[in-house]
């Protein structure tokens, strides 16, 4: 194997293209979200966009308009663990960066809507045996 190779398979597993174990998360996290965009759906709302990425600074896992609000949606799923619960996994950095996704969103998306902005935390659990737990927090930041 060439060292030019060596390097570009070694920046795909980083990235998570060569470990099965990132790829299983990846899917994990896909049905979370798809669970997530049910959930909120059913709530009333409209849901805009899913994985919208803000250039390097991140990603919001779903848009949506409930009412006359943006909402800005983090998830998080966990199969049922040692892990700690979802919800917890949402730290002032974290809510800091979602607040500074949403802002580029709105710069993007034609500014501030009336009912301005919410950010909610759907949090995914997938226990071993029974249905998903799937809870919603509005305004969690």
């Amino acid at each position: 194997m060439s060292k030019a190779r060596g390097d570009d398979a070694r920046r795909s597993d980083a990235r998570g293209g060569g470990n099965r174990g990132s790829n299983a998360r990846g899917a994990l996290g896909k049905y979370g979200e798809e669970l997530a965009a049910r959930r909120l759906v059913e709530a009333g709302m409209t849901v805009l966009e899913r994985n919208w990425r803000g250039g390097r600074t991140g990603e919001i896992d779903i848009v949506a308009r409930d009412g006359d609000a943006l909402v800005v949606c983090e998830v998080k799923t966990r199969r049922a663990g040692p892990f700690g619960h979802p919800m917890a996994a949402v730290t002032t950095t974290k809510a800091e960066r979602l607040r500074g996704l949403a802002e580029r969103w709105l710069q993007e998306h034609g500014g501030s809507p009336p009912g301005g902005v919410r950010i909610d935390l759907v949090g995914v659990v997938l226990p071993d045996r029974g249905a998903p737990v799937v809870e919603h927090v509005r305004g969690v930041a």
